[in-house]
């Protein structure tokens, strides 16, 4: 179908900014001093936690292609895309893998990319991942988009939008997605800042700087300052006796770490990044806030709203980018196919709370036996045996039964009449 929106670039200059190149937000320096980019950003502990449980958690579930048509949904066990998505998207990675690092690309840049390989007639044969830092998106004289990779060796690679599955994060206009890290630059800078003074702190042995003071003029200042740090710096060397010659004094300046809220600030910049994916703190070891009673609806509530969308997202992007006009539901069969994740795994309560869930649904007929053991991945029971028998509530008699019984009493009244 021919885009619309086309022609309203043809009457213009090709755009002097690169798609990729105009988003408002980038990576650079924090109000804490500190640069922040996605190789910094994934040092701090808790946005590595955040992004590997989101990214873990996505690439351990199931997901598979699926056929619609007028009988219902089925795998489609025998469709191409079933073993690049479910298996192995290429020679050199595992769909686990694959999928792995689609997701931290997304979270650490806002935007995944993955090279389409097709065979001769048109075919999908293998998904690459491609870095997001090497990666422009323009538009052309004509307004079509434009993918180009520079590889490490320098060279640019033009790509056609049909061969790239481009997945973008959470972005205004609709083509590119914002780094939540570069969105959120200081409060990652912050976390930054206060590991590495954490770290520097205690590496001075947890001893608080000062001045060397001496009594007369110092020949070299420099040297006698060395010697000192030698002696008496770093945590190899804490605890150390000083020997001050020549009447000099020590004389401390740091401000303690209580006075500074050094352990408040590092607590609530954990809360801070957890807040930024969306991620419950005690996914990621923080049980301040964890209790007996709370901890299961919030891993609920983590399945629902941290990682449902990316999924939707994912999904979405795969089903765009992959799948022809015809396999969408574009052919007189009416059938299509379909990319989706199985979510159930995350979505399981205790186990108590399922038999009741069952229960409920057993006695008001709408399961049956074998759609119970199918969910507990438990072998049917056989049909002669009364596996795919609905029950009604009460007497616990198969509904078959229940008409015939019906019928019958139908029959007899008509007949007394």
């Amino acid at each position: 179908m021919k885009n619309p929106f086309l022609s309203l670039f043809r009457a213009r200059d090709k755009p002097k900014d690169a798609v990729s190149a105009a988003t408002t937000f980038s990576f650079g320096m924090a109000g804490s001093g500190k640069s922040v980019n996605a190789r910094t950003a994934i040092q701090v502990s808790a946005v590595y936690a955040c992004v590997r449980v989101i990214a873990e958690t996505v690439a351990s579930l199931p997901f598979a292609v699926f056929e619609q048509d007028k009988n219902g949904s089925q795998k489609a066990l025998d469709h191409p895309l079933y073993r690049i998505l479910h298996d192995e998207p290429n020679p050199e990675m595992t769909s686990f893998v694959w999928r792995e690092a689609m997701l931290t690309h997304l979270l650490l840049w806002g935007n995944s990319y993955s090279q389409i390989l097709r065979a001769g007639r048109g075919n999908i044969v293998g998904l690459y991942p491609l870095l997001p830092d090497r990666m422009e998106v323009d538009r052309d004289d004509k307004g079509k988009l434009t993918y180009t990779y520079s590889t490490t060796n320098g060279q640019q690679v033009k790509l056609r939008p049909e061969d790239v599955l481009h997945i973008p994060g959470l972005g205004f206009d609709g083509i590119m997605g914002y780094s939540p890290i570069a969105v959120e630059r200081n409060a990652v800078g912050l976390s930054i800042a206060a590991e590495e003074f954490g770290g520097k702190f205690f590496g001075n042995g947890a001893t608080p700087s000062g001045i060397l003071t001496h009594p007369n003029t110092v020949k070299n200042p420099k040297a006698l300052r060395e010697s000192w740090m030698e002696a008496y710096g770093g945590s190899s060397n804490a605890n150390r006796v000083a020997i001050l010659e020549e009447g000099m004094t020590f004389t401390r300046i740091s401000m303690p770490n209580n006075e500074a809220q050094f352990l408040e600030t590092r607590k609530f910049q954990v809360e801070e990044i957890c807040r930024i994916y969306r991620v419950p703190p005690h996914m990621i070891g923080d049980l301040e806030h964890a209790t007996f009673s709370n901890i299961e609806h919030q891993s609920i509530d983590f399945a629902v709203h941290c990682i449902r969308p990316w999924l939707v997202r994912i999904e979405q992007s795969i089903n765009r980018s992959l799948f022809t006009d015809k396999e969408k539901g574009e052919n007189p069969s009416g059938s299509r196919f379909y990319s989706q994740f199985n979510l159930d795994g995350l979505m399981r309560g205790s186990y108590k709370e399922r038999m009741e869930g069952y229960a409920i649904g057993r006695q008001n007929g709408w399961l049956n036996a074998n759609d119970i053991r199918g969910l507990e991945n438990m072998n049917p029971i056989p049909e002669k045996e009364g596996g795919n028998a609905y029950l009604v509530n009460g007497n616990m008699i198969p509904i078959s039964l229940a008409m015939q019984a019906r019928d019958i009493a139908s029959a007899k009244k008509g007949s007394n009449q």
